[in-house]
Protein backbone atom coordinates (compact mmCIF):
# COMPACT_ATOMS: atom_id res chain seq x y z
CA UNK A 1 0.00 0.00 0.00
CA UNK A 2 1.80 2.40 -1.23
CA UNK A 3 0.54 6.09 -0.14
CA UNK A 4 1.81 9.97 -0.84
CA UNK A 5 1.57 12.30 1.81
CA UNK A 6 -0.52 14.75 -0.38
CA UNK A 7 -2.90 12.06 -1.16
CA UNK A 8 -2.78 11.00 2.85
CA UNK A 9 -4.25 14.36 3.82
CA UNK A 10 -6.94 14.00 1.38
CA UNK A 11 -7.83 10.80 2.67
CA UNK A 12 -7.59 11.85 6.49
CA UNK A 13 -9.78 14.96 4.78
CA UNK A 14 -12.30 12.60 3.17
CA UNK A 15 -12.74 10.08 6.19
CA UNK A 16 -13.02 13.13 8.71
CA UNK A 17 -16.48 14.86 6.66
CA UNK A 18 -17.51 11.21 7.07
CA UNK A 19 -16.97 10.75 10.75
CA UNK A 20 -18.15 14.03 11.22
CA UNK A 21 -21.73 13.51 10.30
CA UNK A 22 -21.74 10.68 13.05
CA UNK A 23 -19.71 12.24 15.34
CA UNK A 24 -22.38 13.70 17.94
CA UNK A 25 -24.74 10.91 17.27
CA UNK A 26 -21.77 8.68 18.60
CA UNK A 27 -21.17 10.91 21.48
CA UNK A 28 -24.78 10.95 22.23
CA UNK A 29 -25.47 7.10 22.55
CA UNK A 30 -21.59 6.55 23.85
CA UNK A 31 -20.69 4.36 20.83
CA UNK A 32 -17.95 4.05 18.40
CA UNK A 33 -20.11 3.69 14.60
CA UNK A 34 -19.38 0.59 13.06
CA UNK A 35 -19.01 2.58 10.09
CA UNK A 36 -15.91 4.65 11.22
CA UNK A 37 -14.20 1.29 11.98
CA UNK A 38 -15.08 -0.21 8.50
CA UNK A 39 -14.07 3.12 6.59
CA UNK A 40 -10.57 2.70 8.32
CA UNK A 41 -10.23 -0.53 7.28
CA UNK A 42 -11.35 -0.22 4.09
CA UNK A 43 -9.22 2.61 3.37
CA UNK A 44 -6.11 1.83 4.46
CA UNK A 45 -5.79 4.44 7.02
CA UNK A 46 -4.42 2.13 9.66
CA UNK A 47 -1.39 1.14 7.51
CA UNK A 48 -0.02 4.25 7.96
CA UNK A 49 2.74 3.56 10.34
CA UNK A 50 3.32 0.06 8.96
CA UNK A 51 6.51 -0.53 6.57
CA UNK A 52 6.18 -0.96 3.16
CA UNK A 53 7.45 -4.13 2.70
CA UNK A 54 4.82 -5.48 5.05
CA UNK A 55 2.19 -4.15 3.02
CA UNK A 56 1.73 -0.47 4.97
CA UNK A 57 2.40 2.81 3.79
CA UNK A 58 5.87 3.34 5.78
CA UNK A 59 4.92 6.75 6.38
CA UNK A 60 7.18 9.01 8.89
CA UNK A 61 6.22 10.11 12.27
CA UNK A 62 5.35 13.63 10.90
CA UNK A 63 2.80 12.75 8.20
CA UNK A 64 1.12 10.66 10.31
CA UNK A 65 0.63 12.97 12.70
CA UNK A 66 -0.32 15.40 9.66
CA UNK A 67 -3.27 12.74 9.05
CA UNK A 68 -4.38 12.98 12.72
CA UNK A 69 -5.01 16.49 12.81
CA UNK A 70 -7.03 16.46 10.00
CA UNK A 71 -9.29 13.19 11.28
CA UNK A 72 -9.84 14.29 14.33
CA UNK A 73 -11.47 17.27 12.67
CA UNK A 74 -14.17 15.13 12.26
CA UNK A 75 -14.17 12.90 15.07
CA UNK A 76 -11.81 12.91 18.11
CA UNK A 77 -12.96 9.38 19.39
CA UNK A 78 -12.30 7.86 16.55
CA UNK A 79 -9.41 9.09 15.66
CA UNK A 80 -8.08 7.89 18.91
CA UNK A 81 -8.74 4.49 18.01
CA UNK A 82 -7.17 4.90 14.74
CA UNK A 83 -4.61 6.77 16.75
CA UNK A 84 -3.59 3.45 19.05
CA UNK A 85 -2.67 1.46 15.74
CA UNK A 86 -0.88 4.36 14.10
CA UNK A 87 1.57 4.62 17.69
CA UNK A 88 1.84 0.46 18.36
CA UNK A 89 3.41 0.12 15.10
CA UNK A 90 4.91 3.09 14.69
CA UNK A 91 7.23 2.64 17.61
CA UNK A 92 7.62 -0.95 16.92
CA UNK A 93 9.01 -0.24 13.71
CA UNK A 94 11.71 1.71 15.12
CA UNK A 95 12.81 -0.24 17.84
CA UNK A 96 11.66 -4.01 16.80
CA UNK A 97 10.42 -5.25 20.37
CA UNK A 98 9.69 -8.81 18.56
CA UNK A 99 11.48 -11.06 16.07
CA UNK A 100 11.67 -9.86 12.99
CA UNK A 101 8.97 -12.97 11.49
CA UNK A 102 6.47 -11.74 14.72
CA UNK A 103 6.71 -8.35 13.36
CA UNK A 104 6.23 -9.31 9.66
CA UNK A 105 3.28 -11.67 10.83
CA UNK A 106 1.75 -8.87 12.80
CA UNK A 107 1.95 -6.16 10.39
CA UNK A 108 0.23 -8.69 8.05
CA UNK A 109 -2.59 -8.91 10.70
CA UNK A 110 -2.96 -5.09 10.58
CA UNK A 111 -2.84 -4.76 6.70
CA UNK A 112 -5.32 -7.51 6.45
CA UNK A 113 -7.80 -5.91 8.35
CA UNK A 114 -6.79 -5.93 12.15
CA UNK A 115 -7.52 -3.44 14.52
CA UNK A 116 -4.89 -3.49 17.57
CA UNK A 117 -4.52 -2.10 20.72
CA UNK A 118 -2.03 -2.31 23.54
CA UNK A 119 -4.01 -3.65 26.46
CA UNK A 120 -1.87 -2.65 29.75
CA UNK A 121 -3.87 -0.03 32.51
CA UNK A 122 -5.26 -1.92 35.35
CA UNK A 123 -7.83 -0.62 38.03
CA UNK A 124 -4.72 -0.82 40.83
CA UNK A 125 -1.73 -0.70 38.79
CA UNK A 126 -1.64 3.22 38.02
CA UNK A 127 -0.36 4.27 34.58
CA UNK A 128 2.02 1.48 33.02
CA UNK A 129 4.18 3.86 32.14
CA UNK A 130 5.78 4.10 35.68
CA UNK A 131 6.52 0.68 35.58
CA UNK A 132 5.14 -2.45 38.13
CA UNK A 133 3.67 -5.54 37.08
CA UNK A 134 0.05 -5.66 36.16
CA UNK A 135 -2.12 -8.02 38.11
CA UNK A 136 -3.16 -9.96 35.25
CA UNK A 137 -1.28 -13.32 35.23
CA UNK A 138 -0.19 -15.63 32.07
CA UNK A 139 0.72 -19.42 32.76
CA UNK A 140 1.76 -22.13 31.16
CA UNK A 141 -0.99 -24.72 29.76
CA UNK A 142 -0.65 -28.05 31.55
CA UNK A 143 0.53 -29.30 28.21
CA UNK A 144 3.14 -26.79 27.63
CA UNK A 145 1.88 -25.16 24.34
CA UNK A 146 0.45 -22.04 25.29
CA UNK A 147 -0.89 -19.30 27.92
CA UNK A 148 -3.73 -19.21 30.06
CA UNK A 149 -4.47 -15.39 31.00
CA UNK A 150 -6.56 -14.11 33.51
CA UNK A 151 -7.16 -10.69 34.29
CA UNK A 152 -8.99 -6.74 34.25
CA UNK A 153 -8.34 -4.53 32.16
CA UNK A 154 -9.42 -0.76 31.73
CA UNK A 155 -9.79 2.17 29.60
CA UNK A 156 -9.14 -0.27 26.10
CA UNK A 157 -9.78 2.08 23.85
CA UNK A 158 -11.80 0.55 21.13
CA UNK A 159 -13.75 -1.98 22.37
CA UNK A 160 -15.57 -4.59 20.94
CA UNK A 161 -14.33 -3.56 17.56
CA UNK A 162 -10.62 -4.75 18.35
CA UNK A 163 -9.34 -7.59 16.66
CA UNK A 164 -6.18 -7.92 18.67
CA UNK A 165 -5.39 -6.79 22.01
CA UNK A 166 -1.28 -7.32 22.87
CA UNK A 167 -2.32 -7.53 26.31
CA UNK A 168 0.72 -6.88 29.34
CA UNK A 169 0.36 -9.18 32.24
CA UNK A 170 2.38 -10.93 34.91
CA UNK A 171 4.57 -14.44 33.92
CA UNK A 172 5.97 -15.84 36.81
CA UNK A 173 7.95 -13.21 38.41
CA UNK A 174 8.21 -11.27 34.90
CA UNK A 175 6.60 -8.94 32.51
CA UNK A 176 5.00 -9.72 29.82
CA UNK A 177 3.06 -9.47 26.30
CA UNK A 178 0.64 -11.50 24.98
CA UNK A 179 -1.65 -11.15 21.59
CA UNK A 180 -4.95 -12.21 22.37
CA UNK A 181 -7.62 -12.61 19.65
CA UNK A 182 -10.75 -10.61 20.35
CA UNK A 183 -13.16 -13.56 19.55
CA UNK A 184 -10.95 -15.92 21.81
CA UNK A 185 -13.27 -17.85 24.38
CA UNK A 186 -12.80 -16.20 27.60
CA UNK A 187 -13.00 -12.50 26.42
CA UNK A 188 -15.48 -10.50 28.23
CA UNK A 189 -16.46 -6.79 27.67
CA UNK A 190 -18.85 -4.98 30.23
CA UNK A 191 -19.40 -1.51 28.90
CA UNK A 192 -18.32 0.98 31.31
CA UNK A 193 -17.12 4.34 29.23
CA UNK A 194 -20.47 5.43 28.45
CA UNK A 195 -20.94 8.36 30.97
CA UNK A 196 -17.55 9.18 30.58
CA UNK A 197 -16.31 13.28 30.47
CA UNK A 198 -14.38 12.24 27.31
CA UNK A 199 -14.55 10.68 23.94
CA UNK A 200 -17.83 8.59 24.87
CA UNK A 201 -17.67 7.55 21.56
CA UNK A 202 -14.23 4.79 21.94
CA UNK A 203 -15.46 2.40 23.13
CA UNK A 204 -12.52 2.60 26.00
CA UNK A 205 -14.59 0.15 27.97
CA UNK A 206 -13.21 -2.94 30.55
CA UNK A 207 -12.19 -6.43 29.28
CA UNK A 208 -11.93 -9.36 31.32
CA UNK A 209 -9.81 -12.26 30.75
CA UNK A 210 -11.22 -15.67 31.94
CA UNK A 211 -9.30 -18.58 31.43
CA UNK A 212 -8.01 -17.10 28.03
CA UNK A 213 -6.04 -19.85 26.46
CA UNK A 214 -3.81 -18.31 23.34
CA UNK A 215 -1.04 -20.63 21.19
CA UNK A 216 2.55 -20.45 22.70
CA UNK A 217 3.99 -18.24 20.04
CA UNK A 218 1.46 -15.48 20.96
CA UNK A 219 4.10 -14.78 24.11
CA UNK A 220 5.54 -11.69 22.29
CA UNK A 221 7.63 -9.92 24.49
CA UNK A 222 8.97 -11.02 27.87
CA UNK A 223 11.15 -8.99 30.82
CA UNK A 224 10.92 -5.61 29.95
CA UNK A 225 8.37 -2.43 31.56
CA UNK A 226 6.99 -0.07 30.14
CA UNK A 227 9.24 2.20 32.36
CA UNK A 228 12.38 0.31 30.45
CA UNK A 229 11.43 0.18 27.14
CA UNK A 230 13.03 2.46 24.92
CA UNK A 231 11.22 6.11 24.95
CA UNK A 232 8.30 6.36 21.79
CA UNK A 233 7.47 9.35 20.43
CA UNK A 234 4.70 8.20 18.47
CA UNK A 235 2.37 7.50 22.02
CA UNK A 236 2.56 11.29 22.69
CA UNK A 237 2.68 12.98 19.74
CA UNK A 238 -0.18 10.71 17.76
CA UNK A 239 -2.18 11.46 21.14
CA UNK A 240 -1.60 15.18 20.78
CA UNK A 241 -2.56 15.51 17.04
CA UNK A 242 -6.11 14.00 18.52
CA UNK A 243 -6.30 16.49 20.82
CA UNK A 244 -5.21 19.63 18.85
CA UNK A 245 -7.20 18.42 15.63
CA UNK A 246 -10.37 18.42 18.10
CA UNK A 247 -9.03 21.91 19.14
CA UNK A 248 -8.88 23.37 15.52
CA UNK A 249 -12.83 22.05 15.34
CA UNK A 250 -13.53 24.29 17.65
CA UNK A 251 -11.96 27.03 16.23
CA UNK A 252 -13.54 26.55 12.89
CA UNK A 253 -17.15 26.00 14.86
CA UNK A 254 -16.87 29.14 16.64
CA UNK A 255 -15.73 31.35 13.76
CA UNK A 256 -18.68 29.70 11.55
CA UNK A 257 -21.40 30.42 15.06
CA UNK A 258 -19.74 34.52 14.91
CA UNK A 259 -19.92 34.74 11.05
CA UNK A 260 -23.73 33.90 11.28
CA UNK A 261 -24.77 34.62 14.64
CA UNK A 262 -26.61 38.34 13.88
CA UNK A 263 -28.06 39.53 17.09
CA UNK A 264 -31.43 41.53 16.58
CA UNK A 265 -29.64 44.72 19.34
CA UNK A 266 -26.65 44.83 16.67
CA UNK A 267 -27.58 44.02 13.13
CA UNK A 268 -24.62 42.31 12.08
CA UNK A 269 -22.37 39.53 12.58
CA UNK A 270 -20.77 39.17 15.61
CA UNK A 271 -17.57 38.69 13.86
CA UNK A 272 -17.23 42.19 13.20
CA UNK A 273 -17.05 43.27 16.57
CA UNK A 274 -12.60 44.10 17.61
CA UNK A 275 -13.93 42.24 20.89
CA UNK A 276 -14.64 38.54 19.18
CA UNK A 277 -12.22 39.21 16.32
CA UNK A 278 -9.33 39.66 19.72
CA UNK A 279 -10.62 36.58 21.14
CA UNK A 280 -10.99 34.16 18.12
CA UNK A 281 -6.84 35.94 17.23
CA UNK A 282 -5.71 34.88 20.89
CA UNK A 283 -7.68 31.28 19.94
CA UNK A 284 -5.42 31.23 16.40
CA UNK A 285 -2.29 32.38 17.96
CA UNK A 286 -2.26 29.45 20.52
CA UNK A 287 -3.10 26.83 17.97
CA UNK A 288 -0.56 28.13 15.55
CA UNK A 289 2.28 28.14 18.17
CA UNK A 290 1.23 24.45 18.97
CA UNK A 291 0.91 22.78 15.89
CA UNK A 292 4.59 24.65 14.92
CA UNK A 293 6.12 23.12 17.54
CA UNK A 294 4.92 19.56 16.73
CA UNK A 295 5.70 19.70 13.32
CA UNK A 296 9.29 21.13 14.36
CA UNK A 297 9.66 18.75 16.68
CA UNK A 298 8.24 15.80 14.86
CA UNK A 299 10.47 17.19 11.48
CA UNK A 300 13.88 16.24 14.11
CA UNK A 301 12.44 12.65 15.46
CA UNK A 302 14.47 9.58 13.46
CA UNK A 303 14.07 7.15 16.02
CA UNK A 304 17.32 6.10 16.11
CA UNK A 305 18.66 5.41 20.09
CA UNK A 306 21.01 8.67 20.73
CA UNK A 307 18.14 10.51 18.97
CA UNK A 308 15.72 9.37 20.89
CA UNK A 309 17.41 10.21 24.02
CA UNK A 310 18.06 13.77 23.12
CA UNK A 311 14.36 14.58 21.87
CA UNK A 312 12.28 13.14 24.11
CA UNK A 313 11.81 16.12 26.21
CA UNK A 314 10.89 18.30 23.45
CA UNK A 315 8.66 15.30 22.62
CA UNK A 316 7.18 15.69 26.72
CA UNK A 317 6.98 19.77 25.66
CA UNK A 318 5.09 19.04 22.84
CA UNK A 319 2.59 16.82 24.87
CA UNK A 320 2.07 19.23 27.46
CA UNK A 321 1.77 22.53 25.69
CA UNK A 322 -0.94 20.89 23.04
CA UNK A 323 -3.21 19.36 25.86
CA UNK A 324 -2.94 22.67 27.72
CA UNK A 325 -3.71 24.52 24.49
CA UNK A 326 -6.03 22.25 23.54
CA UNK A 327 -7.73 22.76 26.91
CA UNK A 328 -7.99 26.50 27.13
CA UNK A 329 -8.80 27.50 23.37
CA UNK A 330 -12.00 25.11 24.19
CA UNK A 331 -12.98 26.95 26.77
CA UNK A 332 -12.79 30.10 24.98
CA UNK A 333 -15.05 28.93 22.15
CA UNK A 334 -17.60 28.37 24.94
CA UNK A 335 -17.14 32.05 26.24
CA UNK A 336 -17.26 33.47 22.62
CA UNK A 337 -20.68 31.62 21.58
CA UNK A 338 -22.35 32.18 25.33
CA UNK A 339 -25.40 30.38 26.93
CA UNK A 340 -25.68 28.48 23.07
CA UNK A 341 -22.30 26.60 23.67
CA UNK A 342 -23.62 24.52 26.58
CA UNK A 343 -26.86 22.44 24.43
CA UNK A 344 -26.11 20.29 21.31
CA UNK A 345 -27.23 22.40 19.40
CA UNK A 346 -23.38 23.23 18.68
CA UNK A 347 -20.75 20.84 19.44
CA UNK A 348 -18.55 22.54 21.25
CA UNK A 349 -19.62 21.10 24.16
CA UNK A 350 -17.90 17.71 22.91
CA UNK A 351 -14.77 19.64 21.92
CA UNK A 352 -14.47 21.45 25.53
CA UNK A 353 -15.07 17.33 26.71
CA UNK A 354 -12.80 15.60 24.46
CA UNK A 355 -9.89 17.67 24.95
CA UNK A 356 -10.05 16.67 28.54
CA UNK A 357 -8.35 13.20 28.67
CA UNK A 358 -5.46 14.41 27.17
CA UNK A 359 -4.77 16.04 30.95
CA UNK A 360 -4.68 12.31 32.10
CA UNK A 361 -2.36 10.81 29.58
CA UNK A 362 1.11 10.47 30.29
CA UNK A 363 3.09 12.53 30.39
CA UNK A 364 1.50 14.57 32.10
CA UNK A 365 1.45 17.62 34.77
CA UNK A 366 4.41 18.44 37.27
CA UNK A 367 6.41 15.32 35.81
CA UNK A 368 5.93 16.61 32.74
CA UNK A 369 7.38 19.72 33.49
CA UNK A 370 10.07 18.19 35.95
CA UNK A 371 11.16 16.38 32.39
CA UNK A 372 11.11 19.79 30.41
CA UNK A 373 13.26 21.57 33.55
CA UNK A 374 15.87 18.71 34.01
CA UNK A 375 16.41 19.08 30.17
CA UNK A 376 16.99 22.71 30.18
CA UNK A 377 18.82 22.87 33.56
CA UNK A 378 21.34 20.41 31.87
CA UNK A 379 22.30 22.54 29.16
CA UNK A 380 23.07 25.75 31.16
CA UNK A 381 25.10 23.15 33.24
CA UNK A 382 27.27 22.03 30.16
CA UNK A 383 27.44 25.69 28.60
Amino acid sequence: MLINPISTLELAQTLARDFAARADEADRLARLPAEDVQALKDSGYLGLSIPQEYGGAGLSLRDCLAAQLELAQGSGATAMVAGMQLHLFGHAREIRPWSEDTFAWLCQEAVNGGLFNNVASEPLLGSPSRGGLPATTAAATPDGSGWVINGHKTWTTGGKHLTHMIVSARLENDPAWLLVRQDSPGVEWVETWGDSLSLRASDSHDVYFKDVVVPGHHLLQRGVTPAQAAPSAWFPMIMSAVYLGTALASRNTVIQFALERVPTALGKPIATLPKIQRQIGEIDLALQAAQALMFEVAGQWTGEAENRRALYPRIVAVKHLITETANTVTDQALRIAGGLSLTKSLPLERYFRDVRAGLMQPPSGDTALEIIGQQAIEHIKHL
